[in-house]
């Protein structure tokens, strides 16, 4: 058996719901299978592998307290790390000390100090030929892949400005439902950080660096919750285009996500990962039903079940990756630049003022703790 054929062995730390849908991403996958499940909650870890043997009758994963107790005990390729944002620095350390690669569930970190950990690390990684990813598996969508294209390659001319929406609902018991829900110290934010952050990704993906951020953030439809629940922002570019940011899950009962790029010679707009408009060119034809076909499912995955399907583009590239040797599609040095974003866009609405991206970037404001809201 070659080495692109072998099954390739994961572990999964963190069985709340995101490993949930990690592992039935996994499942489907035919190179990869599931041989390790960690929580520091014996209860979660029992409750996620009956799911996987009742769901896909694959082999049952083994259960363990912590990721030194697996990587002693089973075979492990790849850990994928879901637990809260707060605690993803750890759990990475130890992996790639333990030569494994790495998938890290958006955001990076809800820190600045341990996402430049995680930087360096995946950096030393890199070079000792492990593969380290962030999920951001909206960029593997058919529709946002062809907009990349379309801008990267000229089709839509200069591009001017861009436009990013998540109009969401998030109940009070969602946020009543986990303390660590709600929090700046382990959900490292709000509707930005955990709900519209995939968005960011796309806009900075699409318009490039980033030069200077004004924003303002609130918290106005739930109570008893630390970050915002409605944000927005404009976002000047290095290369000129001027963006809208908006995200919020104050918007009952909750609507769509949209983005939007627009050039002097082309724009499209994608809609809830659909794409809804693509002029390019300088054409005035609408090419979105030819630009993008219907999306395949594969591996049994139908319906709307849209997080297994993207999440498993995101996994053939990190096989793919680790077969060839070569970087992810995203990078940690990707899911950085985007988390320096939203840090940017809370630092202004708490000093008020705007700021330049570099001095997120350099950590000039890494000592500022973040509050919602602006000052009065």
């Amino acid at each position: 058996m070659t080495d692109t054929q072998r099954p390739l062995h994961v572990a999964i730390v963190g069985c709340g719901i995101i490993g949930l849908n990690h592992a039935r991403a996994i499942l489907r996958h035919p190179r990869l299978a599931i041989t390790a499940l960690v929580d520091a909650v014996p209860e979660a870890a029992r409750s996620l592998a009956d799911t996987i043997v009742a769901e896909s009758g694959a082999a049952r994963p083994a259960e363990f307290p912590g990721l030194t107790e697996a990587l002693a005990a089973v075979p492990i390729d790849i850990v994928v790390i879901c637990t809260p944002s707060g605690l993803h620095v750890a759990v990475a350390r130890e992996a790639i000390a333990a030569g494994r690669h790495v998938v890290i569930e958006k955001p990076l970190d809800t820190d600045m100090t341990r996402a430049r950990e995680i930087l360096e690390l995946s950096r030393a990684a890199e070079r000792d030929g492990l593969v380290v990813s962030v999920i951001s598996q909206h960029r593997f969508d058919p529709a946002s892949r062809v907009v990349a294209e379309a801008v990267h390659s000229g089709r839509f001319g200069r591009i001017t400005s861009g436009l990013a929406s998540v109009a969401w609902w998030r109940s009070q018991e969602y946020y009543d439902s986990g303390q660590w829900r709600g929090t700046w110290e382990l959900d490292g934010g709000g509707a930005v950080m955990n709900q519209g952050v995939h968005t960011v990704d796309l806009l900075v993906w699409l318009l490039g660096r980033p030069v200077e951020i004004s924003a303002h953030t609130a918290l106005l439809a739930h109570e008893r919750v630390e970050v915002e629940d409605i944000a927005v922002a404009t976002i000047r570019f290095a290369s000129s285009p001027l963006a809208v940011v908006h995200a919020t899950t104050a918007a009952f009962p909750g609507l769509a996500v949209r983005l939007q790029v627009h050039g002097d010679r082309g724009s499209a707009v994608i809609h809830d990962d659909q794409l809804e408009s693509f002029f390019a060119d300088g054409e005035t034809e609408d090419r979105a039903a030819r630009a993008v076909p219907p999306a395949e499912l594969r591996g049994g995955v139908r319906g709307p079940d849209a997080f297994v399907v993207g999440h498993l583009r995101q996994y053939d590239d990190i096989v793919e990756a680790i077969d060839q040797g070569r970087a992810p599609g995203v990078r940690v040095e990707d899911a950085f630049l985007s988390l320096c974003v939203v840090r940017a866009l809370y630092l202004s609405a708490t000093l008020g003022r705007p700021i330049r991206f570099d001095e997120v970037v350099d950590g000039e404001l890494d000592g500022v703790t973040v509050t919602t809201g602006v000052p009065a």
